[in-house]
């Protein structure tokens, strides 16, 4: 896509990373920014080792996705959808605690779903009954393993 020059407000990735924090309301770091330009989801401008955005085209970008992922699932599964349960609003360094990076690993719950079933779902009767089961466990466990 062509940028006309009034467009070209120009940022630099520092600039463009604090502006987008400030319009979308959540952090948006430098390494976001450098994200969007690597993977040609905004232009890149610049001279000299410098790197810059526009700032109109950063707009339209956050614009073009804010809000429409919800609607669009909406759309598709109607209004029994729980949007709470997309953790939308967290970034991905908050769901994947105690995880690396070296490889995806698919076999766990991201903590905020745990958190949200735990704490809306369950009773503190059955939360206690849950960990009381769970240290039972270990002791049972241990006396299996000597009566062997």
């Amino acid at each position: 896509m062509q940028i006309s020059p009034e467009e070209k407000e120009l940022l630099t990735i520092k600039e463009a990373s604090d502006w987008a924090t400030n319009f979308l309301d959540k952090t948006v770091s430098q390494s976001n920014i450098s994200y969007l330009i690597q993977y040609g989801r905004i232009a890149k401008f610049g001279e000299n080792g410098t790197t810059s955005v526009s700032r109109k085209e950063l707009e339209r970008y956050y614009k073009s996705f804010n809000g429409k992922r919800e609607v669009s699932w909406r759309d598709k599964l109607g209004d029994d959808l729980n949007w709470a349960l997309s953790f939308d609003q967290y970034k991905e360094f908050e769901t994947t605690k105690h995880v690396h990076r070296l490889h995806p690993y698919k076999g766990k719950f991201i903590p905020q779903l745990v958190e949200y079933f735990l704490d809306n779902h369950l009773d503190d009767f059955m939360r206690f009954d849950i960990i009381h089961q769970k240290m039972n466990n270990l002791p049972k466990a241990l006396a299996s393993m000597k009566s062997k």
